[in-house]
């Protein structure tokens, strides 16, 4: 229930406030100083997100010479803007984006933030470091469980979902799993109860598990301590520590397409809402 309130303002907070209005993700005044209360007197509400975007798009050439590969455009918008619009959605309004490769290109459109409804900051990597030593290399930042993205899938999930799944089970880490029928390309999981207790990279046609790492981890800062410093991937740090049973499995059903190859990209192209 909301209340209706008159309060009084220093003009030049007024301003800055003045200035987050777009008129589509924040249309009013009143709404902007209603973001502006919630970010400061309700923290809970600001979780956190780091996106991974600092990839060169290799295997997107030559389309990616020019562009960074998350912000290719599908249905007129960038990847990464489909990405952040799932984020809001579920109240991550406070975002890290590790950007690498073109990632000028990335600040130039997204900015601070504010015009699409959220806060977000850059870790820019001058040596590519890995999705592994990405999220090592922003650990300061994180005092409480938080999500990482990789800035190249589409997907339609609630990220409330594992997110709360995450914090009961009390978990140190949660990937997100997806079914697919065709998993020579994606690798697969085994899980006993809601445990990961095994990664498979080129299952076979007989292997019992469809379910596959969509990309989506939600982590808790304990967990930082089994990833080395400097350069390292986030699936290998996964792989090592599996036998301890310390990682989570959410299975997800919904729409999820990654865009890591022109087949996949030219599939989002066609067929993604």
């Amino acid at each position: 229930m909301k209340k209706r309130i008159t309060i009084t303002i220093n003009e030049k907070t007024l301003e800055k406030i003045d200035k987050t209005v777009d008129g589509i993700n924040i249309p009013n005044r009143s709404i902007a100083i209603e973001r502006f209360i919630k970010e400061h007197f309700e923290p809970n509400k600001n979780k956190m997100a780091l996106i991974l975007a600092g990839g060169s798009g290799t295997r997107l050439r030559p389309l990616t010479y020019e562009i960074p590969k998350p912000m290719m455009l599908v249905n007129g918008r960038p990847i990464l803007e489909h990405i952040i619009e799932q984020l809001k959605k579920a109240e991550f309004v406070d975002i890290i984006i590790s950007i690498g490769y073109l990632g000028s290109r990335i600040k130039e459109y997204f900015g601070d933030g504010s015009k699409f409804g959220v806060r977000i900051r850059y870790s820019e990597e001058t040596t590519p470091v890995g999705t592994g030593g990405a999220i090592k290399k922003n650990q300061n930042l994180f005092q409480e469980d938080f999500i990482v993205l990789n800035g190249d899938n589409l997907f339609d999930f609630d990220l409330n979902k594992i997110y709360e799944f995450h914090k009961k089970e009390k978990a140190m880490a949660t990937i997100a799993l997806v079914l697919r029928d065709g998993v020579s390309q994606f690798g697969v999981v085994e899980m006993e109860g809601n445990k990961i207790v095994k990664f498979i990279e080129k299952p076979k046609i007989e292997q019992v598990s469809h379910l596959v790492n969509a990309g989506i981890y939600v982590i808790n800062p304990a967990f930082l301590s089994f990833i080395p410093s400097g350069e390292s991937n986030i699936s290998n740090v996964f792989e090592k520590v599996v036998e301890k049973r310390i990682i989570d499995g959410f299975i997800y059903s919904g729409k999820w397409l990654p865009c890591d190859s022109i087949e996949l990209y030219e599939k989002a192209i066609k067929n993604w809402p």
